[in-house]
């Protein structure tokens, strides 16, 4: 059982699913997909939205966690939205997910090269450095960048900030008009 899963109930499984949804890049729509889930009770763990090459059409990375049922439930009420193009639940051993986190460490120059050791073993990037703190950022999944914070928290996390997961399948496969 990976991290992305938890055992609930009888036999039941609880899994975060990723929906990518194609929509129309106008005011409300946000608004829109957004008050589906907080009508059905489906709590949003990561949503992010951008423009897609087609500035008229934007992408939605969404990311629940639920029973596989709630997945069905999801797409089937996405697809009924008037702004929405396309939608698809991706497969989480067929699609590369990715995220962003900026994140501030109290730094003074006992822990400063265990800080600096820790960014370079997880591939981050020093974005920042002051006298008292080094600010990181990081690119990877979930797993990874919950490593990295684990390792950092002992030398005191000032802040944190993350973008929320953006995904697509790996392949040919595409979501598209």
């Amino acid at each position: 059982m990976n991290s992305e899963q938890k055992p609930k109930g009888k036999g039941k499984l609880i899994k975060q699913h990723v929906v990518s949804v194609l929509v129309e890049n106008r005011a409300g729509t946000l608004s829109r997909v957004s008050g589906l889930f907080s009508r059905r009770g489906f709590n949003i763990d990561s949503l992010t939205v951008g423009e897609t090459e087609d500035p008229s059409i934007s992408r939605m990375t969404i990311a629940v966690t639920g029973e596989e049922r709630i997945l069905d439930q999801i797409i089937k009420q996405l697809e009924k939205l008037v702004d929405v193009i396309a939608v698809k639940g991706l497969d989480a051993s067929t699609c590369l997910r990715r995220e962003i986190m900026l994140v501030k460490i109290g730094a003074d120059e006992k822990n400063r090269p265990a800080v600096l050791e820790i960014a370079g073993i997880f591939r981050a990037r020093i974005v920042d450095v002051s006298q008292s703190t080094i600010t990181i950022e990081a690119t990877g999944n979930l797993e990874k960048l919950n490593g990295l914070l684990l390792l950092l928290r002992p030398h005191g996390i000032l802040e944190l900030a993350r973008t929320g997961m953006v995904a697509l399948e790996r392949g040919a496969d595409v979501l598209s008009v």
